[in-house]
């Protein structure tokens, strides 16, 4: 199993606009694809931003690849993203894990989708 983990930041005050935006647009774009196997959100507020870990869990590199495109190591981007200020890494890790839990188990800012 593969899980595929992506960080973006946004201006505070666009803290719930972006959690609503972001279950939308990246949690459920992946949750409808075959092979995904679940999608954990993580906020972290930090200072004048909030923080969003999104790590999506895949049988295997062509369902990861089937969402992510050709590059799946390159972060996917929507249309409103800017519009929110979000700041996006460029880059994703993705890495072999042995199960399809949650990597935050332990923080109760956790949005199991």
């Amino acid at each position: 199993m593969i899980a595929r983990t992506w960080h973006g930041a946004v201006p505070l005050e666009n803290k719930e606009a972006f959690l609503e935006y972001e279950v939308e647009t990246g949690v459920k774009d992946t949750l409808a694809v075959k092979g995904n196997r679940g999608a954990y959100l993580k906020v972290v507020e930090q200072g004048d931003y909030a923080h969003f870990f999104l790590c999506t869990m895949w049988e295997d590199m062509e369902s990861m690849m089937a969402f992510a495109g050709p590059e799946p190591t390159i972060a996917v981007t929507y249309p409103k993203d800017e519009e929110l200020g979000l700041i996006s890494d460029p880059i994703v890790i993705i890495q072999e894990v042995t199960s399809a839990d949650s990597p935050f188990e332990d923080d109760k800012k956790v949005h199991n989708i």
